[in-house]
């Protein structure tokens, strides 16, 4: 009787292994692409001498968060966003529950919920998500100005001034600071 044959499976196993290291650091490279995006458009943001600059690149940066590159995440916020603009919430918060399971590093789900359950009137659930898109993303100045303006709504002004303050080192020029007379004076740049 023959001995039996033994497979050497080393070269296979190596195989897989280099494979799943290059799956596993290319998303960490798209990661760190966009976060040097993001930085570059936090200086350009800090830097705008006014509220059309400063709104030129606020939306670039929006942009990048509501697109990521994976391109199941995308088509998966451009259902999200589809629903929302349809204002159906529900479906929307359904979509972003299941979301934020698959994906709960990627902030802007976070914020989305918020989003959708502060026009729900939901403001407890949607500052337990600002907190973690802030977590997640503490630059977030669309997330710092909503939870002031829930906090506003609840008659919290000093933890509404604290969060619009902060939203107003990062992007200087929100229209929401508007509501706070105290931080009325005009924007500078030296």
């Amino acid at each position: 009787m023959p001995a039996a044959r033994t497979i050497d499976r080393s070269p296979l196993r190596a195989l897989v292994a280099l494979l799943l290291a290059v799956f596993l650091i290319l998303p960490v490279h798209a990661d760190e692409a966009t976060d040097k995006l993001l930085d570059e458009l936090f200086v350009q943001l800090h830097d705008a001498t006014d509220a059309a600059a400063a709104r030129t690149v606020s939306n670039r940066i929006w942009a990048v968060w509501t697109t990521p590159s994976d391109p199941v995440l995308a088509g998966r916020m451009r259902d999200i966003m589809e629903a929302r603009a349809l204002l159906d919430f529900a479906s929307g918060i359904q979509l972003l529950d299941q979301l934020i399971l698959d994906y709960p590093t990627y902030a802007e789900a976070w914020n989305q919920r918020a989003t959708l359950r502060f026009m729900m009137g939901d403001y407890e659930a949607s500052i337990a998500d600002c907190a973690k898109v802030l977590e997640l993303e503490p630059r977030h100045f669309g997330a710092l100005s909503g939870r002031a303006l829930m906090y506003l709504q609840q008659g919290k002004r000093s933890l509404a001034l604290r969060d619009m303050k902060a939203a107003l080192e990062l992007h200087p020029f929100l229209s929401e600071r508007q509501l706070f007379p105290e931080l009325q004076q005009q924007v500078t740049r030296t």
